[in-house]
């Protein structure tokens, strides 16, 4: 691969690591990071204000789940004196949340670590994996719940409706409780790990409202079918939730493109700048919720300014994509590469 003398200048400029601000048109590190952030150094900024997320993700999670193992505790013996699926199972849904809260706030812990030379891009992956592994503990947790109520559909037991009903209620209150506080005090929109304790969170609520409705039913008709069929309902709802975190993480896992960006137009808009003469080996990823990055190669006519040319890319890119992380290779033609298999 043949390589120009001054491609030192131009290949591999991050706008992190341009910090000539005196320079008239190489001011790359204060434009794209300070007119938002304020720091000297750019990533500084971004990792200030994730560190603020985490701590109200993490005061959020804490507070949710000792909500959580508490009523889980109510509603497994109150399940065993009222012989009700619909509060066993819900128990066990709350056992499944204790341990995804707990696992989520693990990765808060885990994504707050420094960067490394093994780890360069940290620990925020974590946050992913842990948002994964909820998703597939959301499944299980469902598929118990179906084979457990369709033993139960053709013996329903007897069930205590009236003590059933009560639980059920002090359950729902407290899952509110739960929720409240996570969006209180976390970010349940852009985060996926607090999500998935979030979704988590609200399965429980529906268990709470399917064991009321069930013990509503038994109470006025005494129909004890209406127990396991209710829990039914409830595991199809939590499996929902629990696929769409799961098709998130694993498209996150996959380096896919981020929903909220558009490929093409990103092509299309770093082609659109003047000089520019063309754009290939576009990458767009997401390293965790919030955290996206961009790299490129950009191939610049060679009487253009590089340096005027890169300052407007990563500003655009920033402006436009909301993405401060991005490295471009700015490129002439006397730069050959051999062909890349991505």
């Amino acid at each position: 691969m043949k390589r120009d003398a001054n491609h030192t200048e131009h290949q591999l400029m991050e706008h992190d690591h341009m910090t000539n601000n005196d320079n008239g048109h190489s001011r790359s590190h204060s434009h794209s990071h300070s007119h938002s952030h304020g720091h000297d150094h750019g990533h500084g900024g971004h990792h200030s204000h994730h560190s603020i997320d985490s701590n109200g993700n993490k005061m959020g999670l804490i507070i949710a789940l000792t909500i959580t193992v508490s009523i889980m505790f109510l509603e497994f013996f109150g399940g065993l004196m009222t012989n009700s699926l619909a509060l066993l199972s819900d128990s066990g849904h709350m056992l499944s949340d204790a341990s995804s809260l707990a696992l989520s706030l693990v990765a808060v812990w885990f994504a707050a670590k420094a960067a490394s030379p093994q780890k360069t891009y940290g620990y925020y992956r974590f946050e992913i994996l842990a948002a994964l592994l909820n998703g597939v503990t959301l499944f299980i947790v469902a598929g118990f719940i179906v084979v457990e109520a369709y033993e139960r559909f053709f013996e329903p037991p007897t069930v205590a409706s009236g003590s059933m009903m009560l639980i059920a209620s002090i359950g729902l209150l407290a899952n509110l409780a739960s929720a409240w506080t996570l969006m209180k005090k976390g970010d349940v929109k852009n985060n996926i790990n607090l999500r998935s304790a979030y979704l988590h969170v609200l399965g429980d609520a529906l268990g709470s409202v399917g064991a009321i409705v069930a013990g509503l039913i038994m109470m006025i008709f005494g129909w004890y079918a209406a127990d396991p069929i209710v829990s039914v309902f409830v595991a199809l709802l939590i499996l929902k939730g629990a696929w769409g975190i799961i098709k998130h993480t694993l498209h996150i896992l996959m380096e896919g493109t981020p929903s909220t960006v558009n490929h093409a137009d990103v092509m299309q808009t770093l082609r659109g700048i003047e000089g520019v003469l063309d754009v290939h080996d576009l990458h767009i990823w997401t390293i965790t919720s919030g955290l996206d990055s961009l790299s490129a190669h950009v191939l610049i006519d060679d009487k253009s300014d590089h340096q005027m040319i890169l300052q407007q890319a990563l500003q655009v890119i920033n402006d436009r994509y909301n993405i401060q992380h991005t490295t471009l290779q700015v490129e002439t033609d006397r730069i050959q590469h051999e062909k890349l298999k991505v």
